[in-house]
C-alpha cells in the first residue's frame, strides 16, 4: 500500500487481539524509526520504555482507565521526557555529536554554550514542557512506522502520569511519562471503531496556501 493508503488503514485501535504478538523485527523497526526522528537541537530529550511484563501492565491498566489495549497489546511503549535540561545532559549530547562526526567546530561549540547559558537556568517545568513536545514528534513517527508494518497502535494520554512514573521508577531516572503507545493487532470482530469511516477535516478547511 502507498503511504496514504496506510494512513487511511490505521486508526486508534480500541480492541486488540491478545493472542497475536508483533514480530520482533517489526518492533525493532518502529523503535529505530523513533530513534532516528527529529528533535530540537538534536538533543533527543526523552526515552522510550517497552513494557511486556504482564504484572506491570496490569498495574498500568489500573491507572489508565482500565483501557484494555494496555493488557491486550503485544508491546506497550512508554514515552518519557527529561524532567529538566541539565548541563550534563546537554554536554553529553554535544560530546556524542563530536565523537561520531570526529571533529569539533567553532559553530558547534558556540551553539553548545548558547544552550548551556539558557536551558539549565530555566524553570524545570518549562524545560519538561519543551521536552514533552519533542516526544510528540517521536510519537508521530511511531504511528507512521507502525502503519508501514501494518501494526496497529493507539496513542494514549488517558492515564495518571504521577502513578505511572512511580510504577516505572521514572523519577530516579530523571524522566516523566508523557504518552503511551500500545502496539498489536486489531480484534476486528470486537472493535466498534474498525469499520467506521475515517473522519478528518477537508483539505480546503485544513490547509492554506500563502503565495
Amino acid at each position: 500500500m502507498s503511504l496514504i493508503d496506510l494512513l487511511q488503514w490505521r486508526y486508534a485501535t480500541k480492541k486488540m487481539d491478545s493472542s497475536k504478538i508483533v514480530p520482533q523485527e517489526k518492533v525493532d523497526l518502529i523503535l529505530e524509526a523513533i530513534r532516528l526522528t527529529a528533535s530540537s537541537s538534536g538533543l533527543q530529550p526523552y526515552e522510550v520504555l517497552v513494557v511486556t511484563n504482564k504484572e506491570i501492565r496490569e498495574k498500568i491498566k489500573a491507572i489508565a482507565g482500565d483501557q484494555s489495549q494496555v493488557i491486550d497489546c503485544s508491546h506497550l511503549l512508554i514515552f518519557a521526557a527529561w524532567d529538566h535540561y541539565t548541563a550534563k545532559r546537554i554536554n553529553e549530547a554535544f560530546d556524542m555529536t563530536e565523537e561520531i562526526r570526529s571533529f569539533k567546530s567553532a559553530a558547534g561549540d558556540a551553539y553548545r554554550q548558547t544552550l548551556l547559558g539558557s536551558y539549565p537556568s530555566r524553570e524545570a517545568e518549562h524545560n519538561f514542557t519543551h521536552a514533552a513536545k519533542q516526544v510528540y514528534i517521536g510519537l508521530g513517527t511511531a504511528l507512521i512506522a507502525a502503519a508501514s508494518e501494518q501494526v496497529d497502535s493507539t496513542p494514549m494520554e488517558g492515564f495518571n502520569p504521577k502513578a505511572l512514573d512511580e510504577i516505572l521508577n521514572l523519577k530516579e531516572k530523571g524522566l516523566r511519562s508523557v504518552v503511551m503507545l500500545p502496539l498489536g493487532y486489531r480484534k476486528a470482530d470486537e472493535d466498534w471503531l474498525v469499520n467506521l469511516k475515517k473522519v478528518r477535516r477537508s483539505t480546503e478547511n485544513f490547509i492554506s496556501w500563502i503565495k
